[in-house]
C-alpha cells in the first residue's frame, strides 16, 4: 500500500511531456519577441506606431505564446498544465506586451513618467508639501512613496520608469489572482482570467503613475471586500461548525475567524486611506465598487461605503482644498461634455491616428459583447455572480461625472477590464471543472487570443512614433535645463517631450499647444508664444522636438508645412537666437 502511494505521489510530481514543451514554448517565444523587438530602430516612422515596424518573428512569437497558453490550460482530466509552467507563460506574456517598448528602446516612454520622476525628486528636495504650486501636489501620497524608494534603494530613476509597465502589470496579476480565487473554484478560467486581462490592456495606464499605484491597491480592496469581509449569506445562519467550512472551501468565504476580519478591515482601512491620499479619480472607483456590493448584501460590515466616503471627503476638504477651489469635481459634468472631451474629440487627426483610435474601440466592444454573452449563458445555467456583473459595469456611472482631460472613457474601461474579463470567460472557456475544452474549443481560443494580442499592440504602441524617444531628444531636454536659468520658462511644442524629470520646480513649463489652443497658425500663434516668452521676467527656452512635432501633426492640430512656418518665424525674431540643435531637436533662446 505504502509502495502504491509513493509511485502515485512521484507521477504527479513528475513533469508530462506537455508541460516540457509549453515551458519551452515560452522560451522560444520570449526569444523571438524580444529577439525582433530589439532590431526596431528609433524614432518610430509609422503612423501605427510599433504595429507597423515591428518585424514578422514577433507575431509569431505572440501565435507561439497562445497556442502554448491554450494547449496548457487545456491539461488533462484533472486540469490545466502544472502552476509553475502556467506562471512562466503569464510572465512571458507580460514581457512580450508590456516589455515591447523597453526591448525596443532603453528610454521610458511617455512624457508623464519623466513629469513623475521629477515630482518625486522634488519633494525629496523640499522641506514640506506646498499644495499651492499644482495638482500633484494636493495628492502626494504616491510621489512620496517614490521618493522614499528611489532614496532608499538607489536604483537608477529612469530604469524603474523603463520597467515599470512590467512590474505594475506583475503586482495588477498577483493581485487579480487572489481576487479570482474568490469568484470562482474553476483553475482554468482563472488562468484564462488573467490572460484575457493582459491581451485586453490597451489602456496604458501601467506605466510610472499613481493611476497604476492606485489600481493595484483597488484590486487589493476588492480582493478584501469579496473575500475575508464578505457578509454571512442568509441561507448559512444556525449551519453547524463543519458546514460552514465546507462553505469556506467553495466559492467565497463564509464566515472567517473574528480576528482575520477585523485584520483585514484594519488593512482595508489603511488601503483607502492611502489611495485617496496618491490619486484624484481611484477613490470614487473604490467608493462606488464598494457601495454596489454593500447594497447587494455582500459586505461586512456594512457602513463601509460611509467610512471611505468620509475619508475621501476629510482630504477633498483639508489636504486637497487649494486645488479644489479652482476646478470644482463636476465643473465638466455632463454626458455630451464627456461624450465630446472622449470620443469625438479623439476621433481626429491623420488616417493612422484614427485607425489606431478605432482600433482600442473596437477591442474594448467585443470584450464588453464578449462579457454580455457570457452574463446571458450564466443567467441561463442560473450561476450568475452579481458581484462581477456589479463590479463590471458600476464604473461607468463616474463617465458623466466629469470629463478627466478627454481620459475618464479610458480609466472606465480600465477599472471594469478585470471583470469584464471574468465574464468574457464563460463564453471563451465554457466548459467547468475538470472538463477538458474540445480540440475545435481550444482552437477557437487560441486564434481569439492571438487576435486580442494583435488589436492590443495596435492600441497600446499606437502612438509610438511621438511617445517613444530618442537618444537626440534626450541630449536636447539635458541641453535645456543647463541652459536655462532659474525662474525661466521652458516651452515646448506640446506634451509629448521628456522633460520635467530634473529642477520641476525651478521653471515654467508650457507647450505651444497649450498657449495657442486650436489656432496653431503662424500668424496667430507666432506672437502668443513670442510675447509670452519675452514677457517672462527670466526669459525662456523654446525647445522643438521631433516627437511634440510628430504629435501635432498625427492629431491634426498642425502640418509638417505648418510647423516649419512656425519656428521659422520665431526664430527670425529679435532677442532669438539657437543655442542648441541636433538632428531631434532644436532650442531657442528668447531674452526678456
Amino acid at each position: 500500500m505504502t509502495s502504491t502511494l509513493d509511485a502515485t505521489s512521484r507521477t504527479k510530481g513528475r513533469w508530462k511531456p506537455r508541460d516540457v514543451w509549453c515551458a519551452l514554448a515560452g522560451v522560444v517565444s520570449l526569444a523571438l519577441a524580444a529577439g525582433a523587438a530589439s532590431t526596431v530602430t528609433v524614432p518610430v516612422n509609422s503612423d501605427l506606431g510599433l504595429v507597423g515596424v515591428l518585424p514578422y518573428p514577433f507575431w509569431a512569437g505572440v501565435l507561439l505564446l497562445n497556442v502554448a497558453f491554450v494547449v496548457a490550460l487545456r491539461g488533462d482530466a484533472a486540469g490545466p498544465a502544472r502552476r509553475p509552467v502556467m506562471i512562466w507563460l503569464v510572465v512571458v506574456l507580460v514581457l512580450v506586451l508590456f516589455g515591447t517598448a523597453a526591448f525596443v528602446t532603453d528610454v521610458p516612454r511617455g512624457e508623464v513618467a519623466f513629469r513623475h520622476l521629477g515630482i518625486a525628486d522634488a519633494l525629496s528636495r523640499t522641506q514640506g508639501i506646498d499644495p499651492d504650486i499644482d495638482a500633484y501636489f494636493n495628492w502626494p501620497g504616491f510621489f512620496a512613496l517614490l521618493a522614499t524608494a528611489l532614496r532608499a534603494t538607489g536604483l537608477d530613476p529612469v530604469a524603474v520608469a523603463l520597467w515599470a509597465p512590467v512590474v505594475d502589470m506583475g503586482l495588477w496579476l498577483a493581485a487579480l489572482g487572489v481576487l479570482t480565487r474568490y469568484l470562482t473554484r474553476d483553475p482554468r478560467r482563472r488562468w484564462l482570467v488573467l490572460w484575457i486581462f493582459c491581451l485586453g490592456s490597451w489602456q496604458d495606464q501601467d506605466y510610472l503613475s499613481p493611476q497604476a499605484f492606485g489600481f493595484f491597491l483597488h484590486l487589493v480592496v476588492i480582493a478584501l471586500v469579496v473575500g475575508p469581509l464578505a457578509a454571512r449569506p442568509p441561507e448559512f445562519r444556525g449551519f453547524r461548525r463543519a458546514d460552514l467550512a465546507a462553505w469556506w472551501r467553495g466559492r467565497s468565504p463564509a464566515e472567517p475567524r473574528p480576528g482575520h476580519r477585523v485584520s483585514a478591515l484594519a488593512v482595508t482601512l489603511l488601503l483607502v486611506t492611502v489611495i485617496c491620499a496618491s490619486h484624484q479619480l481611484t477613490p470614487f472607483m473604490l467608493l462606488i465598487a464598494i457601495t454596489a456590493l454593500t447594497l447587494s448584501g455582500r459586505v461586512w460590515p456594512s457602513r463601509l461605503p460611509l467610512i471611505t466616503a468620509v475619508v475621501l471627503a476629510l482630504w477633498l476638504v483639508y489636504p486637497a482644498s487649494a486645488y479644489l477651489v479652482g476646478h470644482p469635481p463636476l465643473a465638466d459634468a455632463g454626458l455630451e461634455a464627456a461624450t465630446e472631451a472622449n470620443v469625438v474629440d479623439r476621433l481626429s487627426g491623420n488616417a493612422g491616428h484614427v485607425l489606431v483610435v478605432q482600433v482600442r474601440v473596437v477591442l474594448t466592444l467585443v470584450l464588453w459583447a464578449l462579457a454580455a454573452a457570457g452574463a446571458v449563458r450564466d443567467w441561463r445555467r442560473g450561476r450568475l455572480d452579481i458581484r462581477v456583473v456589479l463590479l463590471a459595469v458600476t464604473p461607468l456611472l463616474l463617465f458623466p461625472a466629469q470629463s478627466y482631460g478627454g481620459e475618464m472613457l479610458i480609466r472606465v474601461s480600465l477599472f471594469a477590464l478585470p471583470f469584464i474579463a471574468m465574464q468574457a470567460c464563460s463564453v471563451l472557456l465554457p466548459t467547468d471543472g475538470n472538463t477538458r475544452p474540445s480540440f475545435r474549443a481550444a482552437g477557437g481560443l487560441a486564434l481569439t487570443c492571438f487576435l486580442l494580442a494583435v488589436l492590443t499592440v495596435t492600441g497600446r504602441y499606437g502612438n509610438a512614433r511621438y511617445d517613444v524617444f530618442t537618444d537626440s531628444e534626450i541630449a536636447a531636454v539635458a541641453a535645456v535645463q543647463r541652459l536655462a536659468p532659474p525662474g525661466s520658462a521652458i516651452i515646448s511644442a506640446a506634451h509629448p517631450t521628456p522633460w520635467q524629470s530634473e529642477d520641476y520646480l525651478e521653471h515654467k513649463y508650457r507647450t505651444i499647444d497649450d498657449l495657442c489652443r486650436s489656432d496653431l497658425s503662424t500668424a496667430t500663434c507666432g506672437p502668443l508664444v513670442y510675447g509670452y516668452a519675452r514677457h517672462n521676467p527670466a526669459g525662456a527656452v523654446v525647445l522643438l522636438t521631433r516627437a511634440s512635432q510628430a504629435s501635432l501633426v498625427l492629431k491634426g492640430a498642425s502640418s509638417t508645412r505648418g510647423f516649419a512656418e512656425l519656428e521659422a518665424w520665431l526664430s527670425a525674431q529679435d532677442g532669438v537666437e539657437l543655442v542648441f540643435s541636433n538632428v531631434d531637436a532644436r532650442a531657442y533662446r528668447v531674452t526678456p
